[in-house]
C-alpha cells in the first residue's frame, strides 16, 4: 500500500516496513513473530492497520504511540481495507466471514458464513460499496455490510481486487492464473415519481412511477457517475456531461469534459457541482461553467455528499487537514463569502449541510460534529457576530 511519497510492505516474516518512493527503507515499523497477510494506510495516513494471526491492529507511525489491537476473527485474518471517505474498516479471514469495524475497532457488521475463506476484500473509492472474492465467488455489498449480488465465476479463489477510480468497474486476480473483470450495474435513483437505472455500461431506464412509461437512454462512452434531483438528471461519462430535465428526455444539453473522472455530483435547484481529480466546477443545467471554486490545500479524491454541500448561492467544504474547519465560497463566482474567513468549530466535523429553501439572507449551515450534537450557523453572520447554536 502506498501513500503519495511513502508505500507500507509486509509479509510472512512478520515485518512491517515504510519505504520512500525511490525504495529507500525509511523504517521497520512492526516486528512480529506471526505472518503478516495484510495492510492499509488509515484515511490521514499517520497509522497503518496490518493483520497478526486472527487479530487486527492499528499502529501509529509515531515509534513512541502505543497500538491499538483487537481479536478480528476466529480464523487468521487474510485481508484488510480503510476507506479514506467513510472511515471504515473491512476485513476477511480463514473463518470464512468478512467484517465490517469503525477506527474503534468496534464490529458494525459480521457477515453469514461462506463456504470457503475470505481471500480478497475491497472498498470502492468513494466508500459506497466494497468487494468481496473467495473460491469461484464474488460478493458486492454496501458499507453496512448488507449483500447486493453474488456472482460465482470458475476462477478458483480471488486472491486481490483493484477497482477503478471511478468505481464503476473491477479486477480481480483469480487463482487459476486469469484475470476478472466485473461492472457495477442496476445502481437506482429516485426522484418524486421518478426512478432512474444504470441498466448496463452506457444505458439507463427512466421509469414514471404514475403511469409506468419508460424511457430509455444511451450513451456513447461508459456512465461514470449519475444524479437525479430538481427535476434533473445529471449523467457524467468519461467523456461528457448530460444533463436532462424531467419533463424533456429526447434532448438533453451536452458538454465535453476536461477529465473524465468525475467522483461526485451535488445538485441544488439552479445549479450543480462537479467533483473530479482536477478541482471543484459550479454549472448551471443550460451546462454553463459558473464558477471554480479554489482553497490551499483542497483534496477533492476524498470529498463525499457528507462534507461537501450546496445551495443555490453558497457552497460548503469541510477542510481536510483541519477537520474543525469549513470553507463557504459564493456559487455565482466561486469567491469565499463575506471577509473570507472559514468557520471554526470547537470539535471535529462529521457532517454539513446548507438549507435549500428560502433566500440568500436566511441560508443556514446545518454541522453535526465528532460528538453527534447538531450545530446551526446563519451563513450572512459569517465573521465577528459568528455564532454554531446547537439544537440537540
Amino acid at each position: 500500500m502506498h501513500v503519495f511519497n511513502l508505500f507500507c510492505s509486509v509479509g510472512e516474516d512478520g515485518q512491517v516496513k515504510i519505504w520512500s518512493r525511490s525504495g529507500m527503507l525509511r523504517s521497520t515499523l512492526v516486528q512480529t513473530g506471526t505472518p503478516v497477510y495484510s495492510v492499509a494506510w488509515s484515511p490521514d495516513s499517520d497509522h497503518i492497520l496490518h493483520t497478526s494471526g486472527k487479530q487486527l491492529v492499528i499502529k501509529p507511525l509515531q515509534a513512541a504511540a502505543k497500538p491499538v489491537q483487537w481479536k478480528g476473527h476466529d480464523g487468521i485474518v487474510l485481508k484488510v481495507d480503510w476507506n479514506p471517505i467513510n472511515n471504515l474498516i473491512i476485513s476477511g479471514g480463514e473463518d470464512c466471514k468478512y467484517k465490517v469495524w469503525d477506527s474503534y475497532g468496534r464490529v458494525l457488521y459480521s457477515s453469514m458464513l461462506h463456504e470457503y475463506p475470505i481471500t480478497s476484500i475491497s472498498w470502492a473509492p468513494d466508500g459506497e460499496l466494497f468487494a468481496v472474492g473467495s473460491f469461484n465467488t464474488l460478493r458486492l455489498c454496501d458499507k453496512t455490510g448488507w449483500s447486493y449480488t453474488l456472482e460465482k465465476p470458475n476462477t478458483g479463489s480471488i486472491f486481490n481486487i483493484a477497482w477503478s477510480s471511478d468505481g464503476t468497474q473491477l479486477a480481480g486476480a483469480c487463482g487459476n492464473g486469469q484475470v476478472i473483470f466485473a461492472h457495477v450495474i442496476e445502481r437506482r435513483l429516485e426522484w418524486k415519481n421518478f426512478e432512474v437505472t444504470v441498466t448496463d455500461r452506457k444505458s439507463i431506464v427512466v421509469r414514471d412511477v404514475t403511469n409506468d412509461v419508460k424511457e430509455s437512454l444511451d450513451f456513447r462512452d461508459r456512465i461514470i457517475k449519475t444524479s437525479l434531483a430538481f427535476n434533473h438528471l445529471v449523467v457524467a461519462t468519461t467523456s461528457q456531461c448530460y444533463i436532462y430535465s424531467v419533463r424533456n428526455w429526447n434532448t438533453p444539453m451536452i458538454f465535453d469534459l476536461k477529465n473524465g473522472n468525475i467522483t461526485l455530483i451535488v445538485q441544488t435547484e439552479k445549479h450543480f457541482l462537479l467533483v473530479d481529480d482536477a478541482g471543484l466546477q459550479v454549472y448551471s443545467y443550460e451546462g454553463r461553467l459558473t464558477c471554480v471554486p479554489k482553497y490551499q490545500g483542497l483534496r477533492t479524491d476524498i470529498l463525499n455528499e457528507q462534507t461537501c454541500t450546496l445551495s443555490n448561492d453558497t457552497l460548503a467544504i469541510k477542510d481536510r487537514k483541519d477537520e474543525k474547519v469549513i470553507h463557504l465560497f459564493e456559487a455565482q463566482s466561486g469567491k469565499p463569502v463575506g471577509s473570507g474567513q472559514p468557520i471554526q468549530h470547537s470539535l471535529e466535523v462529521m457532517e454539513i449541510a446548507l438549507s435549500q429553501c428560502g433566500p440568500t439572507s436566511d441560508r443556514q449551515l446545518a454541522v453535526i460534529d465528532k460528538n453527534r450534537d447538531l450545530y446551526l450557523t446563519p451563513i450572512k453572520h459569517i465573521g465577528p457576530a459568528e455564532r454554531l447554536v446547537k439544537l440537540g
